[in-house]
């Protein structure tokens, strides 16, 4: 998922999501990295993960650790907190054939590049294949690549966890402001239909669409998800070496559609005033606050609103959770799943998911691919023993507790059918079905892929602050650039 951003304007005491906690713990972490390496020991192997979920992988690899009965010591080194700085870090230890490297934790966009360079090793053929056979194929096919050497496209990494986006919304502010029979807009246009609705009967009510808009990965992944959705493509997935923005009418139209979308989000009557500075966090705060009646966001969100409502932090849950706060803050005793059924239910009142949110009525909604895979570099000195840390580090029960635990969606397909992960995963159907080909939005896969994000989000930004009409072959040319390697050095 997108790095999240925690704003320190207001001094209040709020419990915060594990991932929050990790990133803390990551940002001071970080700078030693740059000062030293592991260095190879004999039967120590080292993780790098980055800070947002490096809590959940530290205690599934001491676990790891235990059941080896000796054989390995698993030991994690937290990364930075933001993708730029773990990539950029990575790079440098594995250009300089850091032996203390043994594994780490890629985003999904990194698997062509990583390949193509040497760094990370395929997956072994046995493992390669269970993989395949038990897994949801939308993770799978990011951490599959063909370098110029293989006969074929093979694994170069094990999913760990995965993650999509989801529309969040307000049940309560929609029978207040739209209707008593308003229901969750299925569409970009409804949705923004539906704000306008509120903010003429109210313009101090929450009336902004939160997205992600700043000039990062998250102004990729709303471009991406719906320039998807409007049968759109940023490159040829048959050939990523050209741009497929304007390269025909029905492309053009896709890329227009999408960023008319972008423009009516940034500057609709009532929308957000800081769209150009938001991110996952101030969008997931921004609701929290009661500023808006919708949000786009990964599913960290929904743990996030229980806990805080829980304590007094979110006003229109505060009275809701107040039978169930006491339990819900019970750090040494949290709830069980069974007794998440009425927590659940009762949040979902006044907070509650539907899919993504589609362009038309006649196009599958698409929504960008986000999660980490484990891959084992090229510099282990013990790429067998690193191979194995991996293949626990990504297991079933792995998996089960990184998503009851830390709200990280798991790849693993029967994951989703346990009755006591339904329970306290309520969004797992939705988050399952947009998994599937013809719901996921895969990013491009191509080793310029920095480059490409870079320059889209640098033409893209300020958001919606241009013509769309001339935006689309600006766009294009830029992206081209991007893989002619061209004008830019991530």
């Amino acid at each position: 998922m997108g790095s999240e951003e925690f704003s320190g304007r207001r001094r209040r005491r709020r419990l915060r999501t594990r991932l929050a906690a990790a990133a803390a713990a990551g940002a001071v972490l970080a700078p030693a990295l740059v000062a030293c390496g592991a260095g190879h020991t004999p039967g120590v192997v080292n993780i790098y993960v980055p800070a947002d979920g490096a809590g959940d992988v530290e205690k599934r690899a001491a676990i790891c650790t235990t059941e080896s009965n000796g054989e390995y010591e698993a030991k994690v080194t937290v990364l930075p907190k933001d993708a730029d700085g773990q990539r950029l870090q990575l790079a440098r230890r594995l250009a300089g054939g850091d032996e203390g490297l043994d594994i780490m934790a890629m985003d999904v966009v990194w698997t062509a590049e990583f390949a193509n360079a040497g760094w990370i090793v395929p997956v072994p053929d046995a493992l390669a294949a269970e993989i395949e056979r038990t897994h949801l194929a939308g993770p799978v096919e990011t951490a599959m690549w063909k370098r110029p050497d293989d006969a074929e496209r093979r694994l170069y990494a094990l999913p760990i966890w995965t993650n999509t986006q989801l529309l969040w919304f307000r049940p309560d502010a929609l029978k207040q402001y739209v209707g008593p029979r308003a229901k969750a807009p299925t569409t970009w246009d409804q949705m923004i239909a539906d704000s306008e609705k509120i903010h003429q009967a109210d313009p101090s009510g929450p009336t902004r669409i939160l997205v992600q808009g700043s000039q990062y990965e998250g102004l990729m992944v709303w471009f991406n998800s719906v320039l998807q959705s409007a049968g759109g493509a940023i490159l040829d997935p048959d050939d990523p070496s050209k741009q497929t923005l304007n390269d025909t009418p029905e492309h053009r139209e896709a890329t227009l559609t999408a960023l008319r979308i972008l423009k009516q989000v940034a500057s609709y009557p009532g929308a957000d005033p800081s769209i150009t500075n938001s991110n996952e966090g101030t969008a997931r705060d921004g609701m929290e606050k009661g500023e808006s009646a919708f949000q786009i966001n990964w599913p960290f969100v929904f743990s996030s609103a229980r806990q805080n409502g829980a304590s007094g932090d979110v006003a229109f849950l505060k009275d809701l959770l107040a039978p169930y706060s006491e339990k819900i803050l019970d750090e040494e005793n949290p709830p069980t799943a069974q007794e998440l059924v009425p927590i659940n239910r009762v949040v979902r009142k006044s907070f509650d998911f539907v899919p993504y949110p589609a362009v038309s009525a006649d196009k599958p909604a698409k929504s960008t691919l986000g999660g980490l895979n484990i891959a084992v570099a090229a510099t282990s000195q013990q790429p067998e023993l690193a191979s194995t840390v991996a293949e626990c580090l990504t297991s079933k029960d792995a998996q089960r507790d990184y998503a009851l635990k830390g709200a990280l969606p798991p790849t693993i397909e029967a994951l989703y059918d346990e009755p006591d992960f339904k329970i306290a995963y309520p969004m797992g159907d939705d988050i399952r079905t947009q998994l599937t080909e013809e719901h996921v939005a895969p990013r491009p896969a191509t080793p310029q892929y920095q480059a490409v994000s870079t320059l889209v989000t640098a033409t893209l930004s300020p958001v919606g602050q241009w013509d769309p009409e001339t935006m689309v072959d600006t766009l294009a040319e830029q992206v081209q650039k991007a893989v002619d390697g061209e004008g830019i050095i991530p």
